[in-house]
C-alpha cells in the first residue's frame, strides 16, 4: 500500500497510453483515498492483534502503515480541488452565464462539502431509490453484445433528456459508472447502458455501427418512455469514450449505419471520461475521433484525471485541443486533481461532484442559451 501510495503521488511520466499497466489494478483504488486509509488501519489492526506489538515485522509494517497515509492524506487533498476544477472548466467552455437560472443550483452543489458518513457509505451506494432497470433489451442481431438496460424513474413524466453510456473495454453495461446511471435516472432521465461487440481485423467498425444502433433503438423507442428526442447524450468511459465522441462526430454516416442509413444518429452532446482517443489499429483508415471532429461537432464535455496512468492526461489535452479548434460548439474540460483512470467505478465525493458537472452542462445545452463559440468569440 505504502509503495503503491506514493507512486500515486509522485508523478509517472510513460511514454505513452496503453491498454493496461499493473500500476493501474492498485492505483485505481487510490481514486477512494479516505476508504483506502480506513482498510489500512483495519489490516494494521489485525497485525497487532496476530503478531503482538514486539514484532520487528510489525514495526516495519507501520513504518509502512504511515508512509502509506502520508500518500493518502495528499491524494484526499488534491481530490478537494475536484469541485473548483469542474467549476473552472465550465466557465471556460460555457461562459459565467452558465450559473444562470438552473445552473445557480449546480454551482452549489459543486461546491458543497459532504458529510463523514455520506463519503464512507458512497463506494456501496450505487443505487437509486425510485429507479427500476428494464434488463437485456436486444437492440442489434449479436447474441450477447447487443443488450441493453434502460433506467429510469417510475413517474409519468415526458420531455425526459437522455443519456447512452458505454462501458470501457475490460468492462459491461453493468460494471462502471452505474453510480452515473442510477444518480440521472433518479433525477428524471432515461439513461442506456449498452454492451458492444468487440472490434475484429474483419468488423473494425463493428463497436461504433452498435453504438449507431443504440442511438437508433432510442430515437425509435425513447418517446414511449417519455424521452425528449433533442436531448439525446452519448457518454463513455475509456475506450466508450472514444465510440462516444467518434459516434457524435459522424451523425449519418452511412458507412456505419447499414441497413438503417436514414435514421438520424445525431446527438445533443458527448460526454467522455478518462477517454482514449487514438487510432485503435495501425496501418488502415483513420479510426481516432480527432480524424472526425469538424465544425459541427456536438457540445462536449470531457473530463480526465491528471494521475491517470493507462490514457495519459496529455493525450486528452490534445483531443480538446484539436477540437476547439475544429468545433463551433463548447467544449468543457475538467482535468481532475489526484484522480486515476476508472474513477467512476464507484460512487465517490469526486465521482458526485462529477455528475453535478454533467448535468450543469446537458442543463445549458437543453437551455439553448449556449452559443457557438465561433460566435461568442
Amino acid at each position: 500500500m505504502a509503495a503503491v501510495g506514493m507512486s500515486a503521488v509522485l508523478p509517472r511520466r510513460p511514454r505513452r497510453s496503453a491498454p493496461f499497466r499493473v500500476s493501474y489494478v492498485f492505483g485505481v483504488w487510490l481514486n477512494w483515498p479516505l476508504v483506502s486509509f480506513l482498510w489500512l488501519v483495519a489490516w494494521t489492526a489485525l497485525a497487532i492483534d496476530q503478531t503482538g506489538i514486539d514484532s520487528q515485522w510489525l514495526w516495519i509494517g507501520l513504518g509502512l502503515a504511515v508512509a502509506a497515509s502520508a500518500a493518502l492524506a495528499i491524494l484526499r487533498q488534491l481530490a478537494q480541488g475536484t469541485g473548483p476544477a469542474l467549476e473552472r472548466a465550465l466557465d471556460e467552455g460555457l461562459g459565467a452565464d452558465w450559473r444562470d437560472g438552473v445552473g445557480a443550483e449546480f454551482a452549489a452543489r459543486l461546491r458543497r462539502r459532504p458529510s463523514l458518513v455520506r463519503i464512507l457509505w458512497a463506494p456501496v451506494s450505487a443505487r437509486h431509490r425510485g429507479v427500476e432497470r428494464m434488463a437485456n433489451i436486444r437492440y442489434g442481431p449479436a447474441r450477447r453484445a447487443n443488450l441493453l438496460d434502460v433506467y429510469r424513474d417510475r413517474s409519468d413524466r415526458s420531455g425526459r433528456p437522455v443519456l447512452i453510456h458505454l462501458h470501457p473495454l475490460l468492462g459491461s453495461k453493468r460494471l462502471g459508472a452505474r453510480y452515473l446511471l442510477h444518480r440521472l435516472a433518479g433525477n428524471g432521465w432515461i439513461c442506456v447502458g449498452a454492451n458492444y461487440r468487440r472490434a475484429s481485423d474483419e468488423e473494425l467498425s463493428g463497436p461504433l455501427i452498435d453504438v449507431k444502433k443504440v442511438i437508433a433503438w432510442v430515437r425509435e423507442h425513447g418517446p414511449e418512455l417519455g424521452a425528449d428526442p433533442t436531448a439525446i447524450f452519448v457518454a463513455g468511459s475509456s475506450l466508450g469514450g472514444h465510440l462516444a465522441s467518434r459516434a457524435a462526430f459522424t451523425p449519418g454516416d452511412a458507412a456505419l449505419q447499414p441497413g438503417f442509413e436514414s435514421v438520424d444518429t445525431s446527438v445533443a452532446g458527448a460526454i467522455t471520461l478518462y477517454g482514449y482517443y487514438g487510432d485503435v489499429a495501425r496501418g488502415l483508415p483513420a479510426t481516432s475521433p480527432l480524424a472526425y471532429a469538424t465544425s459541427e461537432a456536438p457540445a462536449c464535455f470531457v473530463a480526465h484525471g491528471d494521475r491517470d496512468s493507462l490514457v495519459l492526461v496529455e493525450d486528452a489535452r490534445g483531443f480538446v485541443e484539436h477540437l476547439r479548434a475544429a468545433s463551433s460548439r463548447p467544449v468543457v474540460y475538467a482535468e481532475l486533481p489526484g484522480a486515476q483512470h476508472g474513477f467512476d467505478l464507484f460512487r465517490s465525493r469526486r465521482f458526485d461532484t462529477v455528475v453535478d458537472a454533467i448535468e450543469a452542462f446537458a442543463a445549458h445545452i437543453r437551455s439553448g442559451t449556449s452559443r457557438s463559440r465561433s460566435a461568442s468569440r
